[in-house]
């Protein structure tokens, strides 16, 4: 005779994660096959899949082109984002030659004459 030893709380938690999973996996490949079935889980949960017919399948195609044209519309609005960001940054990373402006000007004479005082 098999002489199993006593689990402790973490031990009987694992094993009823392990459980719980291997049940969840085995309906989730069920769900997501394309072919015609019928689960029963104890009489607790049911289940039946079948496959799309020719009008869902219609309507999936369409779904599929304008997510793919919403995609493609967004990818092209960070294309231009990122070129807008580079550009940004070549104009920090090269200083360029700006005169001041009359309100920068004031600012220097007045730190100047503030130094001066102190």
């Amino acid at each position: 005779m098999i002489e199993v030893e006593p689990m402790s709380v973490d031990q009987l938690a694992g094993a009823v994660v392990l459980f719980l999973g291997a049940v969840g996996s085995l309906l989730l490949v069920v769900w997501q096959s394309k072919c015609h079935c019928r689960v029963n889980l104890c009489y607790i949960f049911q289940c039946e899949r079948r496959p799309p017919n020719e009008e869902e399948l219609k309507t999936l195609a369409n779904e599929a082109k304008n997510m793919k044209k919403k995609t493609d519309k967004m990818m092209k609005k960070e294309d231009k984002i990122l070129n807008e960001e580079e550009e940004i940054l070549e104009e920090v990373r090269t200083p360029r030659l700006v005169p001041k402006t009359s309100k920068e000007v004031e600012e220097d004479e007045v730190d100047k004459k503030l130094k001066e005082l102190i």
